[in-house]
């Protein structure tokens, strides 16, 4: 009963526009964690059109977050698929769910049953990718002592329950979930809800709370971190959530694996933590690190994050723009952009920096969508400008023709060892020796920010060197074509190498070229074998 809802939901979102709305940011105690973070990638890399991630959510909340001490939280991940995965140690005992970071949504879900029979997922088997590679584990309820339904009449109940999703079980129903709580002096658990994301996908399910576990687990050796007010760090043991809310998920449409969410809204992962108001900051590993088990990308949450972006000159901060149809999401503003060493640099649309009269347009910042997207006009005069730049090599049509990406070329490759002892010892690095060769791509934020993309990170090669040439491929793509929502994304691929801090407290978001090997080393996550 429940799958064929899911196919009734989607076959009424498929022809409506999902709305969005949210809610205003919550105050949040001064606590800190760091979190280790990879980027998985089990196949060639293919175009995923751009995700804003949102889901419609209404009405006033003032959920309660959780207090507790500051600490840090260090944990190494395990490669699944394309993404950066948080492990979640829901129930009681603890059971180990990976999911996805996404600061484009709020919602934090997991795939839910006795075991992965009871969850579904429809068009999930996208690229020849088998589910069984990036989808391991499912939460069991029945198997946690500490699990209970949401009642109806929390606010996390009625944020999930928007009047303006039109695909919502209550609003198909016909009855506002604001009404039944106000009719009735006992209105049980939380009903079943769909939330939507912006590139289509779907999942339905119960909104649950149960314990959530934080702590550092390397190699079976648990070692937990507290940050003192001066940022020093001293041991601390595992720390427990109690009443943490999530989604228990049994069926969902184009959304194979679960998602924490980073956004601004009360059901975010850091916002039920108390850790919202002070930001957070991430440093992405490069693609090559991608199958390295022995080492994490640092993610730090709360205070630690507010104190390091303080005391760091090197971080150019952007003003943290709001959109009023999403004002959960992360939005910048983008000048202009400059091609390799031009004294020039090409202006983009206004549209990338500001909103319209109903809070279209801006630059989405969005760890759940992979590659930077730009609007037309501006898609096309940047592969133009390109084009001209590096008319000396041979375009690869057939390299764009089997990924869908729109500039490929065969550049000469003249380094076949890499000297890298951190990466993984398989991986080839194609990145270094022809940087040179390809021209450069700067960024330029309001509030006088230039980012120069890190290498690799524009252009990637799409397999290894053959015949002295390897073929690269630019990772943006166009913008989907659409009145409503971001006008561009600034996605993960390009934030690799780069320290991001979102600094909510002063409504500002900073960028700062780093190597983030050495940053996950710093941070204790990095195994150094024998």
């Amino acid at each position: 009963m429940d799958y064929v809802f899911l196919i009734l939901i989607i076959s009424v979102f498929l022809n409506v526009d999902s709305a969005v709305a949210r809610k205003q940011l919550q105050s949040s105690s001064a606590n800190s964690f760091v979190l280790g973070i990879k980027h998985s990638r089990m196949t060639l890399l293919t175009p995923k059109r751009a995700v804003s991630s949102v889901q419609s959510t209404t009405g006033s909340s003032s959920a309660s977050t959780h207090e507790s001490e500051p600490f840090v939280m260090v944990e190494p991940l395990r490669a699944v698929r394309d993404g950066y995965l948080i492990p979640l140690y829901l129930g009681t005992p603890p059971q180990l769910i990976h999911v996805y970071m996404d600061t484009g949504s709020d919602l934090t879900w997991v795939p839910c049953g006795n075991n992965l029979s009871f969850f579904h997922c429809l068009d999930c088997d996208d690229d020849g990718i088998n589910k069984k590679y990036y989808l391991t584990t499912a939460f069991s309820p029945f198997h946690s002592s500490s699990t209970a339904r949401e009642p109806c009449s929390s606010s996390f109940c009625i944020d999930i329950h928007s009047s303006d999703n039109y695909i919502d079980p209550c609003t198909m129903a016909g009855c506002l979930l604001s009404t039944l709580i106000k009719s009735s002096s006992s209105c049980g658990s939380c009903p079943s809800f769909a939330y939507t994301y912006g590139a289509g996908g779907v999942v339905t399910g119960m909104l649950t709370r149960d314990t959530l576990r934080v702590h550092e687990n390397i190699n079976d050796v648990t070692i937990s971190i507290n940050i003192n007010n001066n940022g020093t760090i001293i041991s601390n043991p595992t720390r427990e959530i109690p009443n943490f809310s999530f989604g228990c998920v049994w069926s969902t449409y184009k959304e194979p694996v679960g998602i924490a969410g980073f956004g601004r809204g009360t059901l975010s992962l850091p916002s039920q933590l108390g850790f919202l108001q002070k930001g957070f900051s991430h440093c992405f590993l490069p693609f090559k690190f991608a199958n390295n088990p022995n080492i994490s990308s640092p993610l730090v949450i709360g205070n630690l994050a507010s104190i390091s972006s303080d005391q760091d000159e090197n971080l150019q901060f952007t003003p943290m723009l709001m959109s009023s149809m999403y004002p959960n999401s992360y939005y910048i503003g983008l000048e202009a952009i400059t091609i390799g060493n031009s004294s020039s640099s090409s202006e983009v649309p206004l549209s990338l920096r500001e909103f319209d009269s109903r809070g279209n347009g801006g630059m989405l910042i969005d760890s759940g969508t992979t590659y930077t997207h730009f609007p037309e006009p501006i898609y096309s005069q940047l592969l133009s400008t390109l084009s001209s730049v590096i008319s000396s090599y041979p375009r690869a049509e057939d390299m764009e023709m089997k990924t869908g990406f729109d500039l490929c070329y065969r550049i000469p490759y003249t380094n076949p060892h890499n000297n890298d002892n951190t990466s993984n010892s398989n991986t080839i690095d194609t990145t270094r020796e022809d940087f040179d060769i390809l021209p450069s791509i700067t960024f330029h934020f309001l509030n006088n920010v230039s980012i120069v993309l890190s290498e690799g990170t524009h252009f990637y090669a799409m397999g290894p060197p053959r015949n002295a040439t390897v073929t690269k491929c630019l990772l943006f793509q166009r913008m989907e074509d659409g009145e409503n929502g971001p006008a561009g994304v600034f996605g993960s691929f390009q934030q690799q190498n780069m320290k991001v801090v979102y600094d909510l407290e002063k409504e500002r978001i900073g960028f700062q070229p780093m190597d983030c090997a050495s940053s996950a080393v710093s941070h204790g996550l990095h195994i150094l074998k024998p």
